[in-house]
């Protein structure tokens, strides 16, 4: 299988942390290839500096960043939520720089109703946490709450997750660059010209389903859904993620393979 370097890009005021277990669970479908988990400005590591506003400059800072060490396109870009945004700019600015790309849970705008791209049961975790600060620990059982069905594995995840949001704290400032981002971007007005891939979780309580649905329909691209997983499909059932995105890369090359 082609040894492209992975660039996996996190979503909405998440890092590079919170892939947890799933970039070993990845790599064992793609042994030898390398494998990138880089954090937003904003976020994580890179907490102290500045979010871009726009989906467009994030994508255009990770090729800036992954050029100045030395890793040349073409890259494989993975990209959650707020990251398939990221990843759907930079493959239609640039598709010569991308093999292919895989999108999970994300939404864009026109091509969903607002009130799908961001269910209304997510509006009072949104105004909670841009108009008053609550505790580490309230703000990531709120968030996990929401992003994720399978509870028992909520439940391990909360002190470490809430110890990361002490250590690495994302500022509201960036939350709020962050989060307008994802609400200003708009859809490419064609879909971007390399092989694309979408997943998305059927218990999804944060962004509908029904946006992925849309978009694979718009782009003629192929769709796979876990039965019962939530927005952070990579934490609720990552084994099934890697598994299909192994999958359909296979196929995917079986078939350039077989082209004349």
């Amino acid at each position: 299988m082609s040894q492209t370097p992975w660039i996996l890009l996190r979503g909405l005021m998440r890092d590079q942390r919170h892939w947890g277990d799933f970039p070993a669970l990845f790599q064992a479908q793609f042994p030898g290839a390398r494998l990138l988990t880089p954090d937003l400005p904003g976020n994580g590591q890179r907490n102290r500096e500045e979010s871009p506003a726009r989906v467009e400059a994030m994508a255009d800072l990770y090729r800036t960043e992954l050029r100045r060490q030395g890793i040349a396109p073409p890259y494989r870009l993975f990209g959650m939520s707020l990251g398939a945004m990221v990843a759907v700019a930079w493959s239609s600015a640039y598709p010569a720089e991308v093999e292919s790309c895989v999108l999970s849970n994300t939404s864009l705008r026109p091509v969903s109703p607002f009130y799908h791209r961001l269910r209304p049961v997510a509006y009072p975790l949104l105004l909670r946490q841009t108009l008053r600060e609550p505790s580490p620990a309230a703000a990531e059982r709120a968030v996990l709450d929401l992003t994720s069905r399978h509870h028992e594995r909520t439940r391990q995840q909360l002190p470490i997750w809430t110890e990361w949001r002490r250590s690495h704290p994302v500022s509201r400032a960036n939350g709020l660059r962050q989060l307008g981002a994802a609400i200003r971007f708009r859809a490419p007005a064609s879909a971007p010209a390399v092989p694309l891939l979408l997943l998305c979780g059927a218990g999804d309580r944060l962004v509908s389903p029904r946006c992925s649905q849309a978009l694979a329909a718009l782009w003629r691209a192929p769709l796979r859904v876990h039965p019962s997983a939530g927005h952070d499909l990579p934490l609720d059932d990552g084994e099934w993620v890697a598994q299909q995105i192994g999958d359909w890369e296979r196929q995917r090359l079986a078939a350039g393979a077989d082209s004349p």
